[in-house]
């Protein structure tokens, strides 16, 4: 069996240098390189007024609203999602979402396909100096 507790994981913090607002702390808790076949997740944790920073996904994603409230832009759309309400973000199109609460917001991010998926934002991140995220490249 393969499994992660969400509330020991160990997360990496990211910051963008054109954009200080655009701070997470991220993982991968399961993909290919964890042992899964057909799918993957990401779990992001934002501080209040935090945002993700606008990107596109290789693969279509569904962000699951662990706890607090984001306003998520998905294309040209905006709207509203609080804990437990689960968002669509279709392939290729553009997103973003960003903390509007006074708590943590956590949310996990599910993903068809195991490998190879590619994340491309709008702005480099420190620590890694680029703005691109492959999951082929997670180590295990």
């Amino acid at each position: 069996m393969i499994k992660v507790d969400l509330n020991k994981l160990e997360l990496n913090e990211f910051i963008a240098k054109e954009n200080p607002g655009q701070r997470a702390k991220a993982t991968f808790p399961m993909l290919g390189a964890h042992g899964t076949k057909n799918s993957a997740t990401v779990f992001v944790q934002l501080d209040p007024n935090e945002e993700l920073g606008k990107h596109t996904d290789s693969a279509e994603e569904l962000l699951l609203i662990l706890e607090g409230t984001i306003e998520a832009e998905i294309g040209d759309e905006k709207g509203v999602a609080s804990k437990g309400e689960l968002v669509l973000v279709p392939k290729m199109v553009p997103h973003n979402f960003k903390n509007i609460g006074e708590d943590t917001v956590k949310v996990l991010g599910f993903f068809g396909g195991a490998n190879n998926i590619v994340a491309t934002f709008e702005n480099v991140w420190w620590p890694t100096e680029s703005n691109m995220v492959d999951t082929s490249a997670v180590p295990e």
